[in-house]
């Protein structure tokens, strides 16, 4: 059996994946309908809609190579039905210097599967 720390991984790498195949629409179930994104420039993005349509318009950005985020640790809540996910990321463009930082995720159970309620994405490196 799969346990929650590694579903969470699992989710996170194919979310990669997602992004550097730039697809947006198939970001969607990954996330709370609610969910609440804190970027890396500190703009707010409300609800799912909200951050699939920031998504779809970094993939019209032709020089956009994509954003990886790399799991440090999971922890779990006691009834193990909500987890803090906390990494590193990475966002490459064509030409630019890559931009990095620190990332926080909320994760929750929903009907058995793991969705992103949460996260905040702190710019530490901006390439300079």
């Amino acid at each position: 059996m799969t346990t929650p720390e590694n579903a969470i991984a699992a989710r996170r790498k194919l979310t990669n994946k997602l992004i550097a195949a730039k697809t947006a629409a198939r970001l969607s179930p990954f996330f709370d309908p609610q969910v609440r994104l804190i970027a890396g420039d500190g703009s707010l993005l409300m609800g799912a809609g909200e951050v699939i349509a920031a998504f779809e318009a970094q993939f019209r950005d032709p020089a956009f190579i994509a954003y990886v985020r790399t799991s440090e640790a999971v922890e779990l809540d006691s009834a193990g039905l909500r987890a803090a996910e906390r990494g590193r990321w990475v966002g490459s463009w064509k030409g630019v210097p890559e931009q990095s930082g620190t990332y926080l995720a909320v994760w929750k159970k929903v009907t058995g599967q793991w969705v992103i309620e949460s996260e905040l994405y702190v710019t530490l490196d901006r390439g300079d």
